[in-house]
């Protein structure tokens, strides 16, 4: 059975992946995810339905526009490619709950956010809060059926709580933190406290030190200065992500048990 799911999610994936980079592109620039249909970033011409397969269109064109030949990115496939293991990771540790359709909307969310911040360094409210209130619609029926409603509580206490620690890192930083990752610890929040509040506090101190690391190494060849913004969301997804999946035996091994 979740075997099933994960190979269900992985092709979910896949689609959703491609509509997140129609996301990612061109919510920052104010314009409709709907319409035009996707074209080529050089020539303009429309993609046709054959080249728009997510990663198979790009493999058989060489990462090429079919009309152009001028090369495409190579984060497109990736891209897909990436939230397709995403979805499939996340079925694989969710299993058969009926709360997964909310941490897949979760994950798409966080991802489009991710690479949104880290090309703009910004968290558009226009993706977090469609993706935060979809993850609860989701999340209440899906918990209620699980006969997990104690789950709730605990996910908008995380949420909270999340939310409430960013914002004092904030307004201690003057400036130097942005108040878009305080509102996407709502949406990570919410995902990791349901699943525990260890998962939770590991999530969180591993979104604190992925953030160091990665701002340390850009300091480091001095790529930036010290003041300089640099983008903390790519890092609160990646520690969610790592919390997700060695969140549990890590505060095990901490707490001795």
């Amino acid at each position: 059975m979740t075997g099933m799911l994960a190979g269900g999610g992985a092709v979910l994936g896949l689609v959703i992946g491609s509509f997140l980079n129609v996301v990612v592109y061109r919510v920052p620039l104010g314009k409709s995810i709907v319409s035009p249909p996707s074209a080529c970033p050089t020539c303009q011409s429309p993609i046709r339905p054959r080249d728009n397969i997510p990663v198979l269109s790009w493999l058989i064109l060489w990462g090429r526009c079919r009309g152009c030949r001028n090369p495409i990115s190579a984060r497109y496939p990736l891209v897909e490619a990436g939230t397709a293991a995403a979805f499939a990771g996340v079925a694989l540790l969710v299993g058969g709950s009926w709360a997964l359709p909310a941490y897949w909307v979760a994950t798409a969310t966080a991802i489009a956010l991710g690479l949104v911040d880290l090309d703009h360094q910004r968290i558009p409210n226009a993706i977090l809060f469609p993706g935060l209130v979809a993850c609860w619609a989701l999340l209440i029926p899906g918990s209620l059926m699980d006969g997990d409603p104690w789950s709730l509580a605990r996910a908008a206490g995380g949420a909270g709580a999340y939310f409430g620690l960013l914002m004092m890192v904030a307004l201690a930083a003057r400036g130097g933190f942005g108040f878009g990752d305080v509102k996407l610890a709502l949406l990570l929040g919410t995902v990791l406290a349901h699943r525990s509040l260890e998962v939770l506090a590991v999530g969180v101190f591993a979104g604190f030190v992925i953030g160091g690391i990665l701002g340390g190494a850009l300091l480091a060849p001095r790529r930036a200065g010290r003041k300089d913004a640099m983008p903390f969301g790519p890092a609160m997804v990646l520690g969610a992500a790592a919390a997700m999946v060695w969140g549990t035996a890590l505060a095990d091994w901490y707490l001795g048990r």
